[in-house]
């Protein structure tokens, strides 16, 4: 048995780096977790930046979450009855614009298509090679095609995905000028999952963010912010973290984040169970 510390009704956690371990398994001490929130009738909330299919990769049809809110909160899955509830894509002006944009600047970058086809994508090699952009290719191949030269895209996106060396300087200089120049977006900075030090700069529509996504299940099911708790470990959980009321950062986050949250362990280290059971007392 267990007994609420803290009200809560939400519990939404990242996944990689954060509820599912280095080599993608989940451990039996989260696991337990996520069955004794189901138990009070807690909503359980996977808040990442993989697509649909890739979430449901690692996340098989007998792990107890409730809601998916993925691709950094560009769509939202009901888990339980196999339904998109929500979707923000970039429009077709828009995505002209930014690729041309980004073209220009001789940029490597992977454009995905709408949501919920965006596990799909087009791809543009810079003149410049790029170690990290060839093995994400490597990886996305089967699913990627080469972006329409001298002809207009013709489709909405989902978002692009611009990959360079570890520059904050660069990246800082190139998020103002995209804001400047594109206002009805928004940049994100993600560390590379690869672990190899090259920043990866995400592009969304302005109104995508996780902490949006659990926002929307939150005033779909008329639950207070109060009664919300987060776990996430990277840049591209700020919103979901500034979102929750009460919001952890796992021991193996960037260090200039962790004065801003409440500390948590490492994801080796059952970092979402060690958040969560300072709420619930077993």
């Amino acid at each position: 048995m267990c007994e609420l510390i803290h009200k809560l009704k939400l519990v939404a956690t990242d996944l990689d780096g954060t509820f599912l371990r280095n080599d993608k398994s989940i451990s039996k001490e989260n696991l337990d977790t996520l069955h004794s929130l189901g138990e009070k009738g807690i909503l359980r909330v996977i808040a990442t930046g993989r697509n649909l299919k890739k979430t449901m990769e690692v996340i098989s049809a007998d792990i107890p979450f409730d809601y998916i809110v993925f691709s950094s909160g560009a769509g939202v899955y009901d888990l339980k009855h196999g339904k998109l509830l929500y979707q923000q894509n970039i429009n077709q002006d828009m995505v002209q614009q930014i690729a041309d944009f980004l073209v220009k600047l001789d940029l490597n970058f992977h454009l995905f298509k709408p949501v919920p086809e965006n596990y799909q994508c087009w791809f543009h090699r810079g003149s410049l090679p790029c170690t990290e952009f060839e093995n994400y290719f490597d990886f996305h191949q089967s699913q990627s095609e080469p972006m329409p030269v001298d002809i207009p895209l013709d489709s909405e996106a989902c978002q692009f995905l611009v990959v360079f060396p570890n520059n904050p300087d660069r990246f800082l200089a190139l998020k103002k000028e995209i804001g400047h120049l594109f206002p009805e977006v928004k940049v994100v900075r993600t560390s590379s999952p690869l672990e190899t030090g090259y920043i990866w700069m995400e592009i969304f529509h302005q109104l995508v963010s996780k902490g949006n996504g659990v926002k929307f299940i939150c005033d779909s099911l008329q639950i207070e912010h109060a009664y919300t708790l987060g776990i996430g470990n990277d840049y591209n959980d700020l919103d979901l973290l500034e979102f929750t009321n009460y919001s952890y950062l796992v021991a193996n986050g960037p260090p200039e984040m962790k004065e801003r949250f409440l500390p948590t362990t490492t994801n080796e280290e059952n970092a979402f169970a060690r958040a969560v059971e300072k709420h619930i007392r077993y």
